[in-house]
């Protein structure tokens, strides 16, 4: 009964959600499903779920794990490897150059400069270099981040990934205003696409210029996100071999039970590879537009009830804990996405040919 309970109220709110980010004020700010499912589920957290907690845990758990991974699997009906064609071999290193340079920036900064554990420098991190909120909930199981942690590393996606969506657009005015080598929408979306935090802040950012701007964004960012899988397999390898090695630099911290655990063996993110096995299916145009539709759907509902289901097992006083490093970390990787990001799009751009 705890189980069917915990689902139920993810699901509430999931579907509140959802319903809320149809509307045309929400769709124009670039404020997804994700984002308001884990909102609504901390005003609920720390308001009525205490009271409910013991009927519905179970099933919260539930939502928050395997409804997690089940949405990640399907999130490869999002994208296909064709997409990779639409961007080019620039747009491919652009992503894979923005994605490893801000992870790995995140993880010294973090634990060198802000002194955080190395669980939330690599949450943020992941967030800020792949795909936001669902990067954050896909990478925890790898660096088995505890709930705080990970509602700290969302959060920082909202704040900067919603500032991106105003940002981009007059940086795109500016810069053809007053260089002489104007930015194509192309330029752009590739940019756009390359370093903006959500899908959905993407779209919101890209639609701002124009339709083709959009489209290429959106393109470029799927590709991005298609990076995840082997981003979570090279981590995990990483990780079971430093443990391994008693490789814990300052601020780090053994991320499984004790270091010899971990070393035992690597952690195969399996939901990981599912994530590709869909997409190369979805890749091979078998499966019918309706059922690609009604699987996206589901998706969204999945991913939703999971972030509800964090909302609610977050509290407060925890991210009032963490303090402004977390934040001061995020706004760093945000410099850095937007004046590295944007210098890596120059250099490979015109090595490539773009």
């Amino acid at each position: 009964m705890g189980k069917v309970s915990g689902i139920a109220l993810a699901a509430t709110l999931a579907a509140v959600a959802i319903s809320l980010s149809s509307i045309g004020w929400f769709a124009s700010k670039g404020i997804s499903a994700l984002t308001l499912a884990i909102a609504l589920g901390m005003v609920v957290g720390n308001t009525l779920y205490p009271r409910l907690a013991r009927f519905s845990a179970q099933g919260v758990t539930f939502s928050k794990q395997t409804l997690l991974r089940a949405g990640i699997i399907l999130y490869g009906l999002r994208l296909t490897f064709q997409d990779i064609a639409h961007v080019g071999i620039a747009g491919v290193a652009i992503d894979a150059a923005v994605l490893s340079s801000t992870f790995v920036i995140s993880w010294w900064l973090g634990t060198r400069i802000f002194g955080l554990d190395r669980r939330t420098a690599m949450l943020i991190g992941a967030g800020s270099s792949i795909c936001g909120a669902a990067a954050v909930m896909a990478t925890e199981p790898v660096v088995r981040g505890r709930t705080e942690q990970v509602t700290v590393a969302v959060s920082t996606v909202v704040v900067f990934g919603t500032l991106a969506i105003f940002l981009y657009p007059a940086l795109y005015h500016f810069i053809n205003r007053f260089h002489p080598a104007a930015m194509s929408s192309a330029t752009y979306g590739i940019f756009a696409g390359s370093t903006i935090h959500e899908v959905a802040q993407v779209v919101a950012a890209g639609k701002s210029i124009s339709e083709d701007a959009a489209n290429t964004a959106v393109i470029t960012k799927m590709v991005r996100v298609m990076m995840l899988a082997p981003f979570l397999a090279v981590l995990s390898t990483y990780l079971a071999h430093a443990d391994a090695r008693g490789a814990h630099g300052p601020g780090s911290a053994a991320l499984g039970p004790t270091g010899a655990d971990r070393s035992k063996r690597i952690v195969i993110p399996w939901f990981a590879l599912g994530f590709i096995a869909v997409a190369a299916i979805n890749s091979l145009a078998l499966l019918p537009k309706s059922l690609v539709a009604t699987g996206v759907t589901v998706d969204t509902a999945l991913l939703a009830m999971a972030m509800a289901a964090l909302g609610l097992t977050t509290h407060v006083s925890a991210i009032r804990t963490a303090g402004v490093r977390p934040l001061a970390l995020a706004a760093s990787l945000f410099a850095w996405l937007i004046l590295g990001g944007g210098a890596i799009n120059a250099v490979i751009g015109a090595l490539l040919g773009r």
